[in-house]
């Protein structure tokens, strides 16, 4: 079983920052790989950065050079930086684990972008 906890969204006005935060307890050493999704208004839920044990990185083509995903393996937690946030990124942003053939998700944090 793993728990992760997502923390840091907010409102925030375009062109603004923000820092998310999730934290994985429970079963951390099946962790190899963790994710940031978010799922917007009427839209479907969609990666946005992911990262693997190995060091390997993906962001999704709409917020590359914008966001920032990075983890601290001490403390069991991945983060994603935001930054030049627009209109379009308002939504809920959720924190996810692929474990054991099973893939473990975060309660979601809101972040509402404003023009």
């Amino acid at each position: 079983q793993v728990r992760l906890v997502e923390s840091g969204g907010g409102l925030v006005q375009a062109g603004g920052s923000l820092k998310l935060s999730c934290t994985a307890s429970g079963s951390v050493s099946e962790i190899n790989a963790m994710g940031w999704y978010r799922q917007g208004p009427g839209k479907p839920r969609e990666s946005v950065a992911l990262t693997s044990n190995s060091g390997f990185i993906n962001y999704a083509d709409s917020v590359k050079g914008r966001f920032t995903i990075s983890r601290d393996n001490a403390k069991n937690t991945i983060y994603l930086q935001m930054d030049s946030l627009k209109v379009e990124d308002t939504a809920v942003y959720y924190c996810a684990a692929p474990v054991a053939g099973r893939s473990y998700w975060g309660q979601g944090t809101q972040v509402t972008v404003s023009s």
